[in-house]
């Protein structure tokens, strides 16, 4: 039964790992917050910083290819729970709430259940990882627009794109696709991508532990292939990436550290909140 008063969800950005690359009114929000459900890909020290003492805090994590992760059925159920009860809640995201976020999914469910809600950026990571290698996504001479993409499997770009793809001058960056990445370069390079394209690897990008791998495409079998990237971390390609040698300004950490928990070591923290969940929908 739903309570008198409906709450306010805030579906947020935290930005790519920095904690200082958090936006005010984000942090503004979190400070009011009665429950916050946050990402994996999501500092600690934000957490630690804001998130008040008094409030409910639940790790929803997702990682691509991972069983552990936190299924975006129940990830609508406690919002839909929570904002029913009144309260205040913060959706806290890596990254930019809107580049591939599921944001849709809990648009969808919010709507379907007229509850009011906010939606607040945040840095992608795309240019925080660009930022803090000293790669501008465009520049006069390089490239003058950037795609956002992503080839966690095999379908999900076409044999047609992908030659437009290799033809481009346009900066790609792709997101969750370090797995993956001998397929993007065997389908760039059979279609013919120019030789003077270069390839970065941008592990753990703005935190204390990033660290940066470059080559140049063809080459990247000889330099970079079977190698276990860290997650998260995101892959650049084009002419731009040439200009790490001269504006690079952050060095490796040469850590194998991880600076994000595995989803494997926070997924027990949902548990109760989801059969409580469960329970209360078999009710309602």
């Amino acid at each position: 039964m739903k309570a008198n008063h409906t709450g306010k969800v805030i579906l947020a950005g935290a930005g790519p790992g920095d904690p200082e690359l958090l936006t005010i009114k984000v942090a503004r929000y979190l400070q009011q917050a009665d429950v916050v459900l946050t990402d994996r890909l999501v500092s600690e020290d934000i957490l630690k910083a804001y998130v008040r003492q008094d409030a409910t805090l639940i790790y929803v994590g997702k990682q691509c290819r991972r069983g552990a992760s936190t299924p975006q059925e129940t990830i609508n159920e406690l919002l839909v729970e929570y904002a029913e009860q009144g309260k205040l809640v913060v959706r806290l995201k890596g990254g930019d709430v809107s580049i591939f976020s599921n944001i849709l999914d809990e648009l969808q469910i919010l709507a379907a259940h007229q509850i009011p809600y906010e939606i607040i950026p945040g840095v992608t990571s795309a240019l925080g990882a660009a930022a803090y290698a000293g790669i501008p996504l465009t520049a006069r001479g390089y490239s003058t627009a950037v795609r956002l993409l992503t080839y966690y499997k095999s379908d999900v770009v076409t044999d047609a794109y992908w030659k437009e793809l290799a033809t481009t001058d346009d900066t790609l960056v792709f997101y969750m696709s370090s797995e993956t990445l001998e397929g993007v370069v065997a389908n760039l390079t059979r279609h013919g991508i120019n030789g003077d394209k270069l390839l970065a690897v941008v592990e753990q990008a703005t935190t204390p532990l990033q660290n940066l791998q470059v080559c140049n495409i063809y080459d990247y079998n000889e330099q970079l292939k079977g190698r276990k990237f860290i997650s998260p971390s995101l892959v650049i390609i084009g002419r731009v990436v040439g200009l790490h040698e001269q504006f690079g300004w952050l060095a490796n950490s040469n850590s194998r550290e991880e600076y994000f928990k595995p989803v494997a070591k926070l997924f027990t923290t949902i548990t109760d909140h989801t059969e409580k969940v469960k329970d209360h929908v078999s009710r309602a």
